[in-house]
């Protein structure tokens, strides 16, 4: 693995695009293998965002190898703290926890639960759980940055029913306010929160144009569309120096992504999949190629 990943523009290869659809997946069947152990856990909402875990820690995000606290890494915060059993196998990967706590999931003392916590799993830069904060705390690492002469990006992933929070709003005028070109937001727009529909609990479209209206450079893309996605990506991020405000990315996904009923009903924002059903969803998303 890269000891760091520099900003490129250059297109992505087949090879590249290869090995990241196959980090999707591993993310996907690392999800089942987890939410096993627990007997509860957020399958849709990991995967909806399986992609986006892909493309930022597997290209886009520099991260060195078995340094955690590297002070020159790119920091990653996570409003959709539910989904953290997606990103605790990618941890792993980069050798932040070893395998015995991955595979002790939310056991009795062991450090990793159902939402993140920067306290206890090294890699996590933001304890996440309670909606709303995320960006706060992104917008005060990307300052900090700049405060400090530092070059890292922040990135901040957000859930589409966390754009119900007015933090969320607070933390945008924020950062627009000042010139955080630092600083880059994914929206998974799901669709779907614990309610309903996003839509049908409270509206938030034209989402793009929202953030717009608030200082934002605003990017539109298929979530699972990785080619498109990493050369978006790519290039936001390499372009960091020459920008003079904040990037907002809407990725409209789908809830549940990869197995088939799931992205039909969203009752599996929260479930558990006994051994039969586990075992169908696994196959399932072996067979197909996102």
């Amino acid at each position: 693995m890269s000891a760091a990943i520099e900003a490129r523009e250059a297109p992505l290869t087949r090879e590249e695009l290869s090995r990241l659809r196959e980090k999707a997946q591993f993310i996907r069947l690392e999800t089942i293998r987890l939410i096993e152990i627990a007997k509860t856990g957020h399958y849709s909402s990991v995967f909806s965002a399986a992609e986006i875990f892909s493309a930022l820690y597997y290209d886009v995000m520099a991260i060195r190898h078995g340094e955690p606290q590297w002070a020159d890494r790119d920091r990653f915060t996570m409003g959709k703290g539910h989904a953290a059993v997606g990103l605790f196998p990618i941890l792993a990967e980069y050798g932040f926890i070893d395998t015995e706590t991955l595979n002790g999931y939310t056991r009795l003392g062991n450090p990793l639960g159902d939402h993140p916590d920067m306290t206890k799993v090294p890699g996590i830069d933001f304890s996440s759980g309670s909606i709303g904060h995320a960006l706060s705390n992104g917008a005060g690492m990307a300052k900090a940055a700049q405060m400090s002469g530092k070059v890292f990006n922040v990135f901040t992933m957000l859930g589409d029913g966390e754009m119900q929070e007015g933090q969320v709003w607070e933390a945008a005028l924020f950062a627009a306010h000042h010139r955080l070109n630092n600083l880059i937001t994914i929206v998974d727009r799901n669709g779907y929160q614990l309610d309903g529909k996003v839509d049908d609990v409270i509206g938030i479209e034209s989402l793009t144009e929202k953030w717009r209206a608030f200082g934002w450079e605003t990017h539109e893309v298929d979530g699972h569309d990785l080619t498109a996605l990493v050369t978006l990506l790519r290039r936001v991020k390499a372009q960091t120096a020459g920008r003079d405000k904040p990037v907002c990315i809407v990725a409209r996904t789908v809830k549940g992504k990869g197995v088939s009923y799931m992205e039909t009903e969203p009752g599996w924002h929260l479930g558990y999949l006994a051994p039969d059903d586990a075992q169908r969803a696994i196959e399932e998303i072996k067979s197909k190629v996102i």
